[in-house]
């Protein structure tokens, strides 16, 4: 019978005095798998090669301080998003104020007390876990954009300069800087919907017939059942724009037929974002419009598929557009 496999969180701890090793070990061994590490050198050795999920390190070692280690740490793709914390006795706020510098995440001063320690160390794994997730949930948003990508005429890099141009008119909109990130990372998604339409329409040459477009309009519900509901977020976000980046300003767009400052601003953000791009872009079914025709269209536009202010923001923008434009531009 196989041995049961130890899912403990992997601690490294760092300290040339073996007694303060050994309060550490009494402190966390019940909860966690422990690795040392008495100097600079065997602590960077142990971490690259155990790849521990948070480090404790002395600050005044021999040879290479806890400030040297936590800087290389940090220089190194393998180690730089694993959290260090400080344990030593130099209590001095310039002291802490350094750690932070070189990039740990907490400090605890000498002698230590068991409930701190244990607790510093269970809320630095939380964060560690949170952060994971984040970046899981990222790159299922990213894999489900580009699996819309594989049935559609168009590609990746009209996804990236797209949700560029959207977080650039965001922020010109008034949205935060992590409110503009998660509507970057969102609009991938606004076609997902495209995976439920059947090939022979999505692709087909010439212009769809009546009944093709009612099935083709039905990708923007098909996105929203994709994602799903959801309280808040990226996901909320997400589902929103794929349900909504159809919706006209006049209320002539679809599924719904929202008018003016009922669609959501994600949606009137990617709604301009989408079709500039696709215009001044090279299709299977056409030639790239020049950038004059396109803003000239876009202008017209406004107040009936556009919103009026958005349309103003994104002319204003105009610089930071076209360099992404020409920073993801299509190879011949």
């Amino acid at each position: 019978m196989s041995e049961a496999v130890d899912s403990r969180p992997k601690l490294l701890l760092v300290d040339d005095e073996p007694t303060n090793l050994q309060v550490l070990r009494q402190i966390l061994q019940d909860d966690y798998r422990l690795f040392f590490a008495k100097d600079g050198d065997k602590a960077l050795e142990m971490a690259a090669r155990e790849r521990p999920d948070l480090i404790l390190l002395d600050v005044m070692m021999p040879g290479m301080t806890g400030y040297e280690v936590c800087t290389r740490l940090k220089q190194d793709e393998m180690t730089v998003s694993t959290p260090v914390i400080f344990v030593t006795a130099l209590a001095d706020v310039d002291d802490e104020a350094r750690g932070f510098e070189v990039g740990a995440v907490d400090y605890i001063t000498k002698p230590v007390s068991s409930p701190i320690v244990r607790a510093r160390v269970r809320t630095h794994l939380s964060l560690v876990r949170v952060d994971e997730l984040k970046q899981t949930r990222l790159q299922i948003v990213q894999r489900l954009g580009l699996a819309a990508e594989y049935k559609d005429n168009e590609t990746g890099l009209h996804v990236i300069r797209m949700s560029h141009y959207s977080r650039i008119l965001a922020l010109a909109a008034g949205f935060s800087e992590l409110a503009a990130d998660d509507l970057l990372n969102a609009a991938p998604m606004h076609d997902v919907g495209k995976i439920g339409i059947p090939d022979a329409i999505l692709q087909k040459n010439g212009k769809l017939d009546e009944a093709e477009w009612v099935v083709m309009r039905s990708h923007a519900q098909i996105g929203a059942e994709i994602i799903g509901e959801h309280p808040s977020g990226l996901l909320q976000m997400a589902r929103s724009i794929a349900l909504t980046h159809h919706e006209k300003w006049d209320g002539s767009g679809y599924p719904n037929g929202l008018k003016g400052e009922e669609i959501p601003i994600a949606g009137r953000i990617v709604a301009i974002a989408d079709v500039f791009d696709a215009l001044t872009s090279v299709r299977p079914y056409k030639p790239a419009w020049s950038l004059e025709d396109t803003l000239a269209l876009i202008q017209r536009e406004s107040g009936k598929h556009f919103d009026p202010h958005l349309v103003e923001l994104f002319l204003g923008q105009m610089p930071a557009i076209l360099e992404i434009k020409a920073r993801w531009a299509e190879r011949e």
